[in-house]
């Protein structure tokens, strides 16, 4: 589902792999609203449907709004945090509801650039650790609705762009 700029760190230069995970970065990518998915992404099949009829451009702006600085965000269930030594995502594919702690994360911009409903495009530039498919559902539930991804692009680390960078194809 994701694409955009990952770096790649050999020889020598796997030592800088801490400091540049630790960068800022950016997204951009598309929310479905009035759906959820258990993985919260395209991964899972919707598992709920909600109305979106109330909400309005208004709304979308607002509720974008309410993301921006320091907060807490939980990770989703299929994500690869450590709970008791063991994966988020290995728990959540034998079927256990894992309780999965939140972290502080930081969105200096959310920015929307679309909205065709249900679907609403965007621009994100948040810290190390800021699981956006964890923001697409706080998005819908601050909009009394559900939200998934079903787009998303990241577009620079640090200072890469992928615009700068070199395309690898993969087969």
């Amino acid at each position: 589902l994701a694409t955009g700029l990952m770096i790649v760190c050999v020889g020598s230069c796997t030592k800088k792999i801490e400091s540049l995970m630790g960068m800022e970065k950016e997204y951009t990518g598309t929310f479905r609203l009035g759906e959820t998915t258990s993985s919260y992404d395209m991964e899972k099949e919707v598992n709920e449907t909600f109305p979106v009829d109330h909400i309005t451009e208004e709304m979308i702006r607002n509720a974008a709004l309410q993301f921006i600085g320091e907060t807490d965000q939980i990770p989703p269930h299929f994500s690869a945090v450590k709970i008791n030594g063991k994966r988020a995502y290995e728990l959540a594919r034998e079927g256990e509801e894992a309780i999965i702690q939140p972290k502080k994360i930081v969105i200096s911009t959310f920015e929307i650039t679309k909205i065709d409903m249900p679907h609403v495009d965007f621009r994100v530039v948040c810290s190390k650790g800021t699981y956006i498919r964890s923001l697409a559902r706080d998005f819908g539930e601050a909009l009394q609705s559900g939200a998934h991804l079903t787009a998303l692009r990241r577009t620079k680390i640090g200072p890469y762009l992928v615009d700068n960078a070199i395309q690898v194809i993969l087969h």
